[in-house]
C-alpha cells in the first residue's frame, strides 16, 4: 500500500510561515485528488486544501489567501505553504490522497491513503 510521510511542522509565533511537505512512496501518487486535512484537540478533522487534477487548487475560507498547495511530480511530494499563521491554526496536519474517482473535496472517508501527520504550533 502506498506510504505518504509529511515533515515540516514545528512552532511558530503568530504571522510566521511554515512549509509542510507530504511525500509518497509511488509514483503519480497525486496527480488525481490530494487533500491537505488538520485536527485539533477536541474538534473534528477538516479539510484546509486540496489539489485536483495537478492544478485545480481549493481553500476553505479561513485560509484562503494565506495557505497555497503545490505539486512537484517529480519528487512525488505536495507542499502545503502557510503564510501569516494564527493561533488557530495550531493542530496536527494530514496529507491524504485519493487515485481513482472525480470527486476530491474535503470529506476524509473517500481519501484511501494518508500521513501520519505533522504538528503546527502557532503561539500568541
Amino acid at each position: 500500500q502506498m506510504q505518504l510521510v509529511e515533515s515540516g511542522g514545528g512552532s511558530v509565533q503568530a504571522g510566521g510561515s511554515l512549509r509542510l511537505s507530504c511525500t509518497a512512496s509511488a509514483v503519480n501518487a497525486f496527480t488525481n485528488c490530494m487533500g491537505w486535512f488538520r485536527e485539533a484537540p477536541g474538534k473534528e478533522r477538516e479539510g484546509v486544501a486540496r489539489i485536483y487534477n495537478g492544478t485545480d487548487d481549493y481553500y476553505v475560507d479561513s485560509v484562503r489567501g494565506r495557505f497555497t498547495v503545490s505539486l512537484d511530480n517529480a519528487k512525488n511530494t505536495v507542499y502545503l505553504q502557510m503564510n501569516n499563521l494564527k493561533p488557530e491554526d495550531t493542530a496536527m496536519y494530514y496529507c491524504a490522497s485519493r487515485p481513482v474517482g472525480e470527486w476530491c473535496g474535503f470529506t476524509p472517508s473517500p481519501y484511501t491513503n494518508w500521513g501520519q501527520g505533522t504538528q503546527v504550533t502557532v503561539s500568541s
